[in-house]
């Protein structure tokens, strides 16, 4: 008899397992499916790009931009479907990064959640993107159907609106950031050994870079460029991490 309390086996230790800590509750199927969609996340955005370069669509113009939609529409509506739809797929990583780290701390997991995952769900209340929007497709349509110039300057006037939204910085942008960055000093500041200690090096550098690169996003567009190909790096990464995760046994 060592005197050893019943329910101490319970008790995630400092440097435990996954098993003591993330996966106790029995959270399997949620990490496997915010892993398997991090990296969907990622693949979806890839093959928006690949329509992308396929038919580039202008960025400046409004009756350049509707007479471009009304010549391409099937692909740049897939093209924004592609764009937009995704941003709820971040939500579940958040909300599962959370679960894994708040056995071990709560408050920063929580506040990285909010910060992180927020700023996708509300992209999704506006069909837009850095690349268009799908307001301009109905523009569009109307735009070929006008009977007088008239008609055809005010729905490029409309258009032109809607493309200024479009390359004006976003604070949605700098805050999805920022949950990356508060997300990756949770991994780092947890005593268990959840997750690989360079993903949060890799969340905190690209959380950083992001933040930055969303507000100079016009000044300085390379960081803008190099933030992204670091977050699709952070989210194969992540979802690989949370893939492995699932297979551990409670």
């Amino acid at each position: 008899m060592t005197g050893r309390h019943p329910g101490a086996r319970h008790r995630p230790q400092a440097g435990g397992t996954a098993a003591d800590t993330g996966d106790r509750h029995g959270w399997q199927l949620l990490y496997l499916a915010a892993g398997a969609s991090s990296i969907l996340f990622v693949l979806l955005l890839i093959a928006a790009l690949v329509l992308d370069f396929m038919a580039p669509p202008p960025v400046h113009g409004g009756a350049a931009t509707l007479e471009f939609i009304a010549a391409n529409k099937q692909v740049y509506v897939a093209e924004q479907v592609l764009w937009i739809l995704p941003n709820i797929l971040p939500v579940l990583v958040f909300a599962a990064l959370f679960v894994a780290l708040s056995p071990d701390q709560k408050s920063l997991p929580l506040i990285a959640l909010v910060f992180g995952a927020l700023p996708w769900a509300l992209l999704l209340a506006v069909p837009v993107s850095s690349r268009g929007s799908l307001n301009l497709v109905y523009l569009s349509d109307r735009f070929t159907a006008a009977g007088s110039d008239e008609e055809r300057r005010a729905y490029a006037t409309a258009a032109e609106a809607i493309i200024a939204e479009n390359n004006t910085p976003a604070i949605v942008g700098a805050l999805s950031a920022l949950g990356i960055l508060l997300m990756g000093l949770a991994m780092l500041n947890g005593s268990a050994a959840i997750f690989p200690r360079y993903l949060g090096w890799l969340g905190a550098g690209t959380g950083a870079l992001g933040v930055v690169s969303e507000v100079l996003r016009h000044a300085a567009p390379e960081f803008y460029w190099g933030y992204g190909i670091l977050l699709w790096v952070w989210f194969i990464a992540t979802g690989t991490a949370l893939i492995r995760l699932s297979r551990v046994p409670t």
